[in-house]
């Protein structure tokens, strides 16, 4: 069939990576895509904000199956528009998609169905907040209630700090997004992701992985979109992933349709592994970026049919995904300034000397200039390799890493430090 991906990072070069694999992808167009996608796909220019014209090249190109890559086109209702018009379309409606474009739709649903979730207060003023951030006291978290392309939410571990934040979000940085927020008492445990697949009713688990969002080495510094990943999360235990499924995303889903806005596409949890068992943080309605590429790294299953039934609604006629039973680590090199203002521009080689390591380099932010590969974001490249343990992964990206010649990045280079502590004292 043919087949639409949209968005341009590398969680996007990753499904295409992928997707392309499938003896059922006749045709792959990604738009807009980036130089890395452009090895598996045909890049077009479509505006995916211009629903009229996303349909009209379904139309023109017998599109069979379009895959959302990233959060916006969702909340924007996207999906609804192809849909309506009777396309296949994995990911979410606009309405469902509210489980990521509103934090307080999701706490407040939370509630609603009794999912285990931090304590909370919506707060659409900055006096109001200010008055939540006295009664949960420091340390606290800050959410911008939408979309802040992952740099809306703060954890506060001082008030001044808090206080900051609130001021941030009021001030109108994050524009609409930040009209309201969320304060949230702060959770001591771990943090994991877990990820499952569904078509409003069947649910199947998909994998699980662990992010690395402070900039710096030790979890310091400010929170990014995220600097590395692993996956599996041994941390996520059968027994605790079981836990998860039976009362986090099956209540989520339950209540989803009950309300009549079924949910259909990826679930993407952060769980907090508490004293009391885990607790929801927060929904993504997308593959996560960098938890995508890890993921896609170690899928053995056909993605374009297991996207297709999720589609179609037809997961429970399908066998569920399977993985190799390898880690999958990811390394991102940033662009200097990141998360602040990040240098563009800055050359990119030894891409292939990278690669001829045995891993996989996904393009997130980069560009041609004049036939040179450039970087032009923040997340410029991720740099993801396998191995029989989260030490070998790790010591076999960072092999891949020091082989790339790129100036102006920089990367953490301690990402799985949690994991590799554990599997040294466990003699692994």
């Amino acid at each position: 069939m043919n087949i639409l991906l949209l968005g341009s990072g590398g969680r996007e070069h990753a499904l295409a990576w992928k997707l392309a694999q499938s003896p059922l992808c006749e045709t792959l167009w990604a738009a807009p895509g980036n130089p890395g996608v452009a090895e598996v796909a045909s890049c077009i220019d479509l505006d995916v904000t211009d629903h009229a014209a996303v349909i009209a090249f379904c139309e023109a190109n017998v599109v069979g199956l379009v895959v959302v890559g990233p959060e916006a086109p969702l909340v924007d209702g996207l999906s609804d528009s192809l849909r309506g018009q009777g396309f296949s379309v994995f990911g979410p409606s606009q309405a469902a998609a509210q489980l990521e474009g509103s934090k307080g739709f999701t706490k407040d649903l939370c509630e609603r169905a009794g999912i285990p979730t931090a304590g909370y207060d919506r707060v659409s003023t900055e006096a109001d907040a200010l008055a939540a951030l006295a009664k949960f006291g420091a340390p606290v978290v800050i959410k911008a209630d939408g979309l802040a392309a992952g740099k809306g939410v703060t954890v506060a571990m001082t008030m001044a700090e808090a206080e900051e934040a609130v001021r941030e979000i009021f001030s109108g940085r994050f524009g609409e997004a930040g009209a309201e927020a969320v304060i949230e008492e702060f959770m001591e445990g771990e943090e994991a992701s877990f990820f499952a697949l569904t078509d409003g009713s069947t649910i199947v688990p998909f994998a699980s992985a662990q992010d690395h969002k402070r900039v710096g080495d030790g979890d310091t510094g400010p929170n990014t979109g995220g600097m590395g990943a692993y996956s599996p999360a041994p941390v996520l235990t059968p027994a605790l992933e079981a836990e998860v499924l039976e009362r986090i995303i099956a209540p989520t889903v339950r209540q989803m349709e009950n309300e009549g806005t079924p949910y259909s596409g990826v679930l993407f949890l952060g769980v907090m592994l508490t004293g009391e068992g885990p607790k929801l943080i927060e929904y993504n309605c997308r593959f996560g970026d960098p938890e995508c590429q890890v993921m896609m790294l170690r899928l053995e299953s056909d993605l374009v049919e297991l996207l297709h039934a999720c589609a179609d609604n037809r997961l429970a006629a399908i066998a569920p995904p399977r993985f190799s039973n390898d880690t999958a680590l990811t390394v991102v090199m940033a662009a200097n300034g990141y998360p602040g203002t990040p240098e563009k521009g800055g050359a990119i080689r030894g891409i292939e000397a990278a690669e001829d390591t045995g891993a996989k380099v996904f393009h997130a932010g980069t560009a041609l200039k004049d036939n040179a590969l450039v970087a032009s974001g923040g997340r410029v490249l991720n740099v993801t390799a396998r191995g029989a343990s989260v030490t070998e992964a790790q010591a076999k990206a960072y092999a891949a890493v020091d082989a790339l010649d790129f100036p102006t990045g920089f990367c953490r280079r301690d990402i799985g430090w949690r994991e590799v502590a554990r599997e040294k004292a466990h003699g692994q």
